[in-house]
């Protein structure tokens, strides 16, 4: 359910969140604004409204408004409707329904396979035996959903049904889930899952699909388990590019169509990507929000994919396509590489002034780095912009807690010169593992360290991904489930200690219910929910990995142990979201989101793992977890673009007279000269589309706006 709210743009404590929060459930205020408890009216309304379908978006926050085409109806007679809710909000009163569904105790009848999680341990811990466990969790999910709703792109395990987001379907879980089938070496899924894909999978319908998700899910879905069918052929029980074999180079023919479908979304006047693609008519479609701008992480989180399919392929109109958005997003200037969170397709300008790294910012930094070792560090400008864009993130938005000196990553929502907010979205958890990506290029830090040229800015990255990853630890032990939030406040001095005031040693993290480091975290209900975020165990991925600190594979054990323990449905047909995970017995959403398959179990299963299963310095890995393979520029794909002239300080050297007498447009988007105003002024008017709703996930965060990504 969608909720239509004032579009207009209050600072951050007032009850409307910010311009880009305006369809956005405000994350630090209750819906249920009567100030009830869970048990009376406000806990019954609100345990209706929690009924509604996730958004499917990574990067986008937990209810993402459906598109108006598809909404009904139901919508041209508002007073029908709200007296029907009225009759309903009665009902949930009385206890005529119930849309609660509480976890089943470990080891009961359909949870006996679980029974272990609430079992002491052995003092000797067996890596391979828990990584099997992560298989079986996985098996379990995967095999609930081949039951109930095999072929649909939802599963809700405890109703057992599928849903549709396409009349025909886009085989959201399936091919989200391939190559993590193939890592795990589960061949007669496998099997099934590509006899599908082969015989019921087709991209040619009449809809509109979000370009961002579409791609990193669905092409890195099969671009993945090409590269890993063809190049680890223990992994895949047909490779994709086995002669003779039913549906050969399926894997790469279906992502070819598709890519050649979404790249209609390029076809703006700026070469930035509109939010949503017609599959059918190949047609880009402009959001029909936030004044029909797309958000930056999606506009530049589709490079990986599109690169590594041109150079597949030899079609340099994929590799010109994606280079050219980042060319006009660093055209415009911004500040120490930090970046507004929307972006106008038609001028390449941005919209508003909210910086963030959370929802719609993420991964637009994420890629800056996986770009230039997707190349073999061959495109040594990546490089720059990343450079660029950490040292803003250090100077502008890096903090300290009041009381235990966590290490925070801040907003600034007014743009930079603006107070910060100690808000961080657990879509910003993905940042300390990519830091330490960056810091030593996927080798470990002893291996990087060898090679020379390793130094103070090296060490104090290092340093800086080590205190960011146990501040994200610290949100799952917060948590009465020990499962983390889709956001967290933060208590910081007024003004914040920055790391630019010098860096702070955090204290420890300790299991004591009375501990004085919990007093740095405020958890508001409306964030209470758990979605099965990857970007936690994504970082002690990486984490393990280049430091080699088993530290971190205790951690990740303690987030799947209660996963576990409190999202197994109680029949065991797979994991569910949470819409409380502060609270013992857990309110359980019907969702099992197919990132849950594609990256959280992913991530948690190579955390265990021998570390030279898919070595880092030999991959790169997409926003959803999707395995892509390094490789060196040929085919006569190169960079194509250069950045315009800088100063010493980063900045862009501007041509004064040509924008004055121009009258250039300014980052909202409207007219820049002397008489200006400097109020948005820019109006559009957008066709109501029939949008997939699609779930809102490493968007993460449950804004009015979403914030997030698998």
């Amino acid at each position: 359910m969608s909720f239509s709210l004032p579009r207009n743009v209050p600072n951050l404590n007032n009850p409307q969140r910010g311009l880009e929060d305006g369809y956005w459930g405000s994350s630090g205020i209750s819906r249920i604004q009567n100030g009830h408890t869970g048990n009376g009216i406000g806990g019954k309304l609100d345990a209706f409204f929690d009924k509604r379908q996730l958004p499917m978006y990574k990067d986008k926050p937990y209810n993402y408004p459906a598109s108006k085409k598809n909404q009904g109806w139901y919508l041209r007679r508002r007073i029908f409707v709200a007296a029907i809710l009225g009759l309903l909000g009665l009902a949930f009163w009385f206890g005529i329904y119930s849309t609660v569904h509480k976890v089943a105790p470990v080891g009961s009848s359909g949870a006996a396979l679980w029974s272990w999680a609430s079992t002491p341990e052995s003092s000797k811990v067996d890596w391979n035996d828990r990584r099997q466990k992560v298989k079986e969790a996985f098996v379990a999910s995967w095999d609930g959903y081949e039951k109930h709703a095999w072929g649909y792109d939802e599963y809700h395990p405890i109703s057992k049904k599928g849903t549709q987001m396409t009349p025909k379907g886009m085989g959201w879980i399936i091919v989200d889930a391939l190559d993590t089938l193939m890592i795990m070496n589960l061949t007669s899924r496998l099997s099934h899952a590509r006899e599908w894909i082969s015989t019921s999978l087709d991209y040619d319908q009449d809809h509109n699909v979000n370009t961002f998700e579409t791609t990193i899910r669905m092409l890195g879905g099969l671009l993945s388990a090409h590269y890993l069918s063809t190049n680890f052929p223990d992994m895949a029980p047909v490779a994709d590019s086995a002669r003779g074999t039913p549906g050969e180079d399926l894997y790469l023919e279906k992502a070819a169509d598709l890519a050649d479908r979404i790249l209609g979304a390029f076809d703006s006047d700026s070469g930035v990507p509109y939010a949503s693609i017609n599959l059918k008519d190949i047609k880009g479609i402009p959001s029909h929000v936030d004044g029909g701008a797309s958000s930056t992480a999606e506009a530049a989180s589709l490079q990986l994919e599109l690169k590594y399919i041109a150079m597949l392929t030899g079609e340099k109109n994929y590799w010109e396509k994606a280079e050219r958005v980042i060319q006009v997003i660093d055209d415009n200037g911004m500040e120490d590489g930090l970046l507004p969170i929307f972006i106008y397709p038609d001028t390449g300008h941005f919209r508003g002034s909210v910086i963030r790294l959370g929802s719609r910012g993420d991964s637009y930094y994420e890629y800056l780095i996986k770009q230039y070792l997707q190349t073999s560090k061959q495109e040594p400008i990546y490089l720059e912009l990343w450079n660029q864009a950490l040292a803003g993130i250090q100077k502008h938005l890096v903090a300290y807690t009041t009381h235990s000196h966590f290490t925070i990553i801040g907003e600034r929502p007014n743009g930079l010169e603006s107070p910060l907010s100690p808000k961080m979205d657990h879509l910003v958890c993905f940042m300390p593992g990519t830091m330490a990506l960056a810091a030593t290029n996927g080798l470990t830090v002893e291996q990087a360290k060898k090679l020379g040229g390793w130094g103070k800015k090296e060490d104090d990255e290092m340093t800086l991904a080590i205190e960011l990853t146990k501040t994200c630890w610290g949100m799952y032990k917060v948590m009465a489930t020990g499962l983390a939030p889709e956001i967290s406040f933060f208590e910081i001095e007024d003004p914040p200690h920055m790391q630019a005031d010098g860096i702070l040693a955090s204290a420890e993290i300790n299991n004591e219910e009375d501990a004085p480091w919990r007093a740095d975290y405020t958890i508001k209900h409306q964030d209470s929910h758990n979605l099965q975020r990857p970007e936690t165990v994504e970082s002690l991925f990486y984490m393990w990995r280049i430091t080699g600190n088993e530290m971190y594979r205790e951690w990740g054990w303690d987030i799947f142990s209660s996963f576990v323990k409190y999202t197994a449905t109680e029949d065991g047909a797979g994991f569910t979201s949470l819409s409380n995970a502060n609270e013992i017995p857990p309110k359980m959403k019907d969702n099992m989101e197919s990132f849950w398959l594609a990256e959280t179990l992913k991530y948690l299963y190579l955390l265990f793992s021998p570390v030279d299963l898919l070595p880092l310095d030999s991959i790169v890995i997409n926003t959803e977890a999707h395995i892509l393979p390094r490789f060196e520029l040929s085919r006569g794909l190169t960079t194509g673009w250069k950045r315009k002239p800088r100063d010493s300080q980063g900045n862009m050297i501007r041509d004064e007279k040509r924008e004055e007498g121009a009258g250039t447009k300014d980052q909202t988007g409207g007219a820049k000269g002397k008489d200006a105003s400097k109020k948005d002024v820019v109006t559009k008017t957008t066709k109501e589309v029939k949008t997939v709703q699609v779930i809102a996930t490493r968007a993460n965060a449950n804004e009015e706006e979403k914030p997030s990504s698998p």
